[in-house]
């Protein structure tokens, strides 16, 4: 290969890997294909369904996870594998849902904050926040060793 050509191919391969630098609304839109609220499960070991919440969440919660979340939270293997995704919906006392708060696993996005990217949207889908939120980072620092996550596992 001339080295010309190997530069090419590395500036591509770097290109290609900028591009997969998550972003909320390609997440959010990612989310609706999923039709995850229809499809996905929930956390093992938490209530299916909505379950009573708290702060900094909200009053009554619902989460749901992809199928590689799932098979790994099931399994109890941490540090759960890029790819894995996991949706909590927020809701106010009165049933209302307020937002949507999104862990998406991301392999060297954030190695500092367990390689999570952290979205949180409104009920359409504006979004409030995204990145390597420090709100989210801090709360869910103490749940190193279960790979950030609180779970009904703890």
């Amino acid at each position: 290969m001339k080295p010309w050509t190997a530069a090419l191919l590395a500036l591509g391969l770097l290109a290609a890997a900028a591009q997969t630098k998550p972003t909320a609304p390609e997440l959010w839109n990612w989310l609706a294909d999923q039709n995850f609220a229809e499809r996905w499960r929930h956390v093992p070991g938490e209530p299916e369904g909505k379950y009573r919440g708290g702060p900094p969440h909200g009053a009554v919660l619902q989460t749901f996870v992809n199928d590689l979340a799932f098979e790994a939270l099931r399994s109890g293997r941490f540090p759960l594998p890029a790819g894995a995704v996991i949706v909590k919906e927020n809701y106010t006392a009165d049933g209302r849902l307020a937002n949507l708060a999104v862990m998406r696993k991301v392999e060297g996005y954030n190695p500092e904050g367990g390689d999570w990217f952290w979205a949180e949207y409104t009920p359409d889908g504006r979004v409030l926040f995204e990145g390597k939120a420090a709100l989210c980072i801090g709360c869910h620092a103490q749940k190193k060793a279960s790979d950030w996550i609180f779970s009904g596992q703890d």
